[in-house]
């Protein structure tokens, strides 16, 4: 199943409720979410810098990634940003294929 990166910041009530609660009752909802879209939530951190947290997750595809990142940026309490995340052998496979290519300019 594809894997995804979820780079997460703290928007106002969205941080004011990781203060109330505890870390762990944000791992719980990251959990729940990915389950609710039929994937599951293999590694869950928090940071400090540009980014809280990141949460790396099992999905079906890129559906239901980009329908966890809308709902998630529509609560205005998170600003999620996804990235796919490749395997070894996908790159592999990637790199054994040409495209037919013109770069500008040439």
């Amino acid at each position: 199943m594809p894997k995804y990166m979820f780079q997460s910041r703290f928007i106002g009530e969205g941080m004011k409720e990781l203060l109330r609660k505890d870390g762990s009752s944000r791992l719980a909802a990251s959990q729940k979410a990915a389950e609710s879209m039929g994937e599951k939530v293999e590694a869950f951190y928090f940071a400090f810098g540009d980014v809280d947290s990141y949460t790396i997750a099992e999905l079906p595809d890129n559906v239901a990634a980009a329908a966890l990142s809308v709902f998630i940026n529509s609560t205005g309490n998170l600003s999620t940003k996804v990235t796919v995340l490749m395997t070894p052998e996908e790159m592999d496979a990637a790199t054994r294929r040409t495209p037919s290519y013109r770069a500008p300019g040439q």
